[in-house]
């Protein structure tokens, strides 16, 4: 008999390979659920010459399929991206990609490995090899000529001069308020044109006035003398005795005794008489309420103006030096005029100009507002004409305060026949802010991996402790593009060396790198700018967001 002990094995051996063949069938079945397969229509091409690289896939019709996009068939570069085409047979269906790929350097060059992705699972197809070969040129027929010289391009236009017209008008109108408020002469008003004039003439016209109202018509003795008084006091207060209005009649017949009798004026005893009366009776009229003739109001009237007119004659000639000391007071008083004009212009000046710095920094921040009259070089970095340009092959696609030009990067020479490095930048790590953008290729063959992502970084560190930066502190993270490319992120602080000096400043650094899988090109951003430089960490956050891989539907 067959012990129960050898049953149990058998039983367990039995469950073991029926889980391993189930196990075997999905895999199988998983495998058969979608096929990947690729083409191109040619191995061996000329210079800038297209060919066809055709992805075709079968899947279910559940599945979601994804292409690869961007630039991942470095080192050719991929230069159209044509629309999928979809086959449905059955429950499943036969998708047909084709990309339109090309090359600009002679060589032998693998189309690397591409994803796909199916549902969940991901699937590559097969890596194949390109010849690419130099177009021969007859040059016993071809024209040669010359290279054409540089164009000078102008710059483009921008809102700077909106803002530069809009300051003038406001200097222009404000300096209209001012000269329209200050400094124009104004039309004169009547009683301007009356004050300006010679006591004399003033007494002349009042008194043409005074005929001219309708005081005796309405029997307005009152009203009719204290004009006619106030005229006479009033000359006699300017040109004989400076406190004529407000004396007595008493005191101002016995002050114009004095003065005739000190030989000051000529003036006659019938003359003081003739005012005396006149002065009494128009107090009686104010306070006693006298009501003299109309006729005699008239005659008082006439005797005031002559002897209006006897006290201009009576009165002694300016001596030269009575006529310097009122030229020079006439011109003090012009000066003290404009002077006083001047400094309320400057007042008026100053405040605006306190109030439009004040209320710009309230708004904008002070450091901003000094920053844009003094001028900041950042600054202005950050608000200029910006650059957006593609460098190097594949091209990084970036924006840039100014157009990176190329530069000249040396390599050893044992290295020369198989690196090959193509840099564009603006600015050095001596200066305020500097970005250089980099592509390194390298031509060598039989090596699969031959860029390291991980240690890329390492190695531009070591560049940058060669040119002097000391001090370095280094952080990574992942860096993924706006176009979902993805990169390595090395950026952290250092101390800069300063031009023509043994001195150090603290700084920032950014290097972004991008090495796509099983590739032999890798593409270098390097961005440095000093602390404390808000302008610039805006310029560097603006620089960091641009950065593209360009796809080729772009």
């Amino acid at each position: 008999m067959i012990s129960s002990k050898f049953i149990h094995i058998m039983v367990s051996l039995t469950n073991k390979v029926s889980i391993f063949f189930t196990f075997a069938l999905c895999l199988i079945s998983a495998a058969l659920s979608a096929q990947v397969t690729s083409s191109i229509d040619s191995t061996k091409i000329k210079i800038g010459q297209q060919i066809t690289f055709k992805v075709e896939v079968e899947a279910d019709t559940t599945d979601l399929v994804v292409f690869p996009e961007g630039q991942t068939f470095s080192p050719l570069e991929m230069i159209e991206s044509y629309k999928v085409d979809t086959t449905k047979n059955n429950a499943k269906y036969q998708l047909v990609k084709r990309y339109g790929l090309t090359q600009f350097d002679s060589g032998s060059y693998t189309i690397p490995k591409q994803k796909i992705i199916i549902g969940s699972k991901t699937f590559f197809t097969d890596s194949l090899r390109v010849e690419v070969s130099n177009i021969e040129v007859d040059t016993t027929k071809q024209g040669l000529y010359d290279i054409k010289p540089f164009i000078q391009v102008e710059k483009s236009s921008s809102n700077r001069w909106l803002i530069i017209l809009g300051i003038l008008l406001a200097v222009l109108f404000i300096a209209f308020l001012l000269y329209w408020l200050i400094w124009r002469k104004k039309p004169l008003s009547e009683e301007a044109k009356i004050a300006l004039l010679p006591p004399y003439d003033r007494a002349k016209l009042a008194l043409k006035k005074l005929d001219e109202s309708t005081y005796l018509q309405n029997a307005e003795l009152k009203d009719y003398y204290s004009e006619l008084t106030f005229i006479i006091r009033k000359y006699l207060d300017e040109k004989v005795y400076d406190k004529a209005l407000e004396s007595t009649t008493d005191e101002l017949i016995s002050r114009l005794n004095l003065i005739k009798d000190a030989n000051q004026i000529e003036l006659s005893k019938d003359d003081i008489r003739n005012l005396e009366t006149i002065l009494k009776r128009a107090d009686l009229v104010k306070f006693a309420k006298s009501a003299p003739d109309i006729e005699l109001a008239k005659l008082d009237r006439n005797t005031i103006d002559i002897e209006i007119d006897h006290v201009k004659e009576a009165l002694p000639e300016p001596t030269e030096e009575e006529k310097l000391l009122n030229a020079q007071y006439k011109e003090e008083q012009a000066l003290k005029k404009k002077r006083k004009k001047i400094l309320l212009t400057v007042f008026i000046s100053l405040f605006l100009v306190i109030a439009t710095f004040v209320g710009l920094g309230i708004k904008y921040g002070f450091s901003y507002v000094k920053d844009t009259l003094i001028g900041h070089e950042s600054k202005e970095l950050l608000e200029g004409n910006w650059v957006r340009s593609e460098y190097g092959i594949p091209p990084v696609t970036i924006s840039t305060p100014k157009v990176l030009k190329r530069l000249e990067t040396p390599v050893p020479a044992e290295l020369k026949e198989s690196v090959k490095i193509k840099a564009f930048g603006y600015g050095s790590v001596l200066d305020v802010f500097s970005v250089i953008v980099s592509t390194t290729t390298v031509t060598k063959a039989g090596e699969e991996n031959p860029i390291n992502l991980k240690e890329a970084p390492e190695a531009a560190i070591r560049q940058l402790e060669a040119k002097g930066i000391k001090d370095i502190i280094v952080k990574r993270e992942q860096f993924i593009t706006p176009n979902a490319a993805e990169g390595l992120k090395t950026y952290g602080t250092a101390r800069f060396p300063v031009s023509n000096s043994e001195n150090v400043v603290d700084g920032h650094y950014a290097i972004i790198h991008f090495v796509a899988e099983g590739e032999k090109i890798m593409q270098q951003i390097i961005i440095t700018w000093k602390d404390d430089d808000v302008y610039a960490e805006k310029t560097v956050e603006r620089i960091l967001n641009s950065i593209e891989l360009k796809k080729a539907e772009e």
